[in-house]
């Protein structure tokens, strides 16, 4: 696919760009029985993949896709009937026929082209987070998903499971009032401060360079720099920490308030070296009001080793204060200090959200742990709410074991593409919320800088911002 193709579907004015809402999903035309499936990316995130949507009893996986045959053999011996390609074009022309969905389990530079090819041949879905590399490429696949009324599903797994259900309803249901402020972090550093790599190692045997370059800038092969693990530091093919745990953690505040695209957005961090992501960001989001939100609502992402700053937002009941003089100094002005220790029973979970509202706060632990309301610095007893909303949208009891859990939104997936349900992340939902996490990943170019976003017309009013939502696309 050459970038002049791409783009004619990836048009970033307001026309046919309007946002379903997050349950929209689009029937399979006819039933079936069985699913024939392929997949794009079949080491690392893609084995999980592959073996969650083979676990289900309907899916015949009939294609395996990888550029390193190292992946691709350890996948073929799982499953001894499917035909094997190292370059997804190839598999797409020469077995369209065949095939009844796609899951794309690349990095996440080829998201989109690969997506994109499957869909224009009217195929089924299911992309790994965070949906794409690109604004633009968010914009392009929800048109063509709504145009073509497939069936689509972003990979956020623990968007089915039991806590984030049970959070978005708890909201939801006015339990803490409208939402004012979301604070979310993760420690993980998916950052890199380091110069560019220089000259070039031999490329192993097993892998296919240029395609896993794909449309992305050619560069040397440099060995433990790109291939497989590092790439999501790396501004030409990942997305940082956002676009990788901040994809998961911003899913159900997200969800729950309902939120459309932010109306500003601000990054913290260091000046841009055009190469790697900062190792920290934080960054600010202002979004327009929902009808679970005041008239503004303010979202704080933290990342990096250390997030998030402290705030007395997050401080949470049985926190200890530790004060220096200066924290001493700033409390006799009604003010909380951020170099404000908390210590033991009061730390934060490593991960997580925090709702902050009217009546009160709800904590969100990243993952599988109940939420929690605080009031006045006091945990409050919401068992009972509990019991009744998982009662009335019959949650059932949480189970506290990935193994299990895990497949469930993989099956989600191939249950729709059945024509038996429907899908909670699909695109419609799955672009607004990746739009949201790159425009932050955007503004790490510019730090310190609020820039100001226009979703009608898809552009920043700043303009030296616009030419990255898109992408320099290469023939290869």
């Amino acid at each position: 696919m050459n970038k002049r193709d791409f783009l004619k579907k990836s048009s970033l004015g307001a026309a046919g760009l309007a946002f379903a809402p997050s349950l929209f999903m689009a029937q399979s035309n006819t039933k079936k029985n069985r699913l024939r499936t392929a997949h794009i990316g079949v080491g690392g995130m893609g084995k999980e993949d592959l073996r969650d949507i083979a676990s289900h009893p309907s899916v015949d996986v009939v294609a395996l896709c990888d550029v390193d045959s190292k992946f691709l053999k350890a996948a073929k011996k799982l499953h001894l009937k499917a035909k094997t390609y190292s370059d997804y074009r190839i598999m797409l022309k020469e077995m369209g026929n065949e095939i009844d969905a796609v899951i794309v389990s690349t990095p996440d530079h080829t998201h989109a082209p690969a997506s994109i090819l499957a869909m224009e041949m009217n195929k089924p879905v299911y992309c790994q987070k965070p949906l794409t590399h690109h604004v633009s490429e968010a914009r392009a696949m929800n048109k063509i998903a709504q145009e073509k009324k497939l069936v689509t599903q972003m990979g956020i797994q623990v968007h089915s499971f039991y806590d984030y259900k049970l959070a978005t309803l708890l909201i939801q249901s006015g339990i803490i009032g409208k939402v004012h402020t979301v604070r979310a972090w993760s420690p993980k550093n998916w950052g890199y401060n380091g110069p560019v790599p220089q000259g070039s190692d031999t490329v192993p045997e097993s892998l296919d360079w240029n395609l896993w370059l794909g449309t992305a800038t050619k560069r040397p092969y440099k060995k433990n720099v790109y291939h497989p693990g590092n790439w999501r530091k790396l501004m030409d093919y990942g997305c940082g920490t956002l676009g990788d745990m901040g994809v998961h953690i911003f899913d159900t505040p997200y969800n729950a308030l309902q939120l459309d695209v932010p109306l500003t957005i601000k990054n913290e961090c260091r000046p841009t070296n055009g190469f790697g992501y900062p190792e920290h960001n934080k960054v600010t989001y202002k979004f327009p009001k929902t009808k679970y939100t005041t008239r503004r609502l303010k979202w704080v992402w933290y990342d990096g080793k250390g997030a998030p700053e402290t705030h007395k937002d997050l401080i949470l009941p049985g926190a200890k204060k530790v004060q220096s003089q200066q924290d001493k100094n700033a409390s006799l002005e009604g003010k909380l200090s951020l170099d404000t220790k908390i210590a033991n029973e009061g730390v934060l979970p490593e991960q997580g959200a925090m709702f902050i509202g009217k009546k009160g706060r709800l904590l969100l632990p990243h993952f599988m742990q109940l939420p929690r309301k605080i009031v006045d610095g006091k945990y409050v007893d919401i068992s009972a709410e509990i019991d009744a909303i998982s009662k009335k949208h019959n949650l059932g009891k949480p189970i506290r074991n990935y193994a299990s859990e895990g497949p469930k939104h993989y099956h989600q997936f191939v249950d729709a593409c059945l024509g038996k349900g429907e899908c909670t992340a699909p695109f419609s939902y799955a672009s607004r919320l990746t739009e949201t996490i790159l425009l932050g990943v955007i503004a790490g170019r510019f730090p310190n800088k609020t820039l100001h976003w226009n979703s009608e017309k898809a552009k920043f009013s700043e303009d030296e911002a616009n030419k990255y939502l898109t992408g320099n696309y290469r023939e290869f």
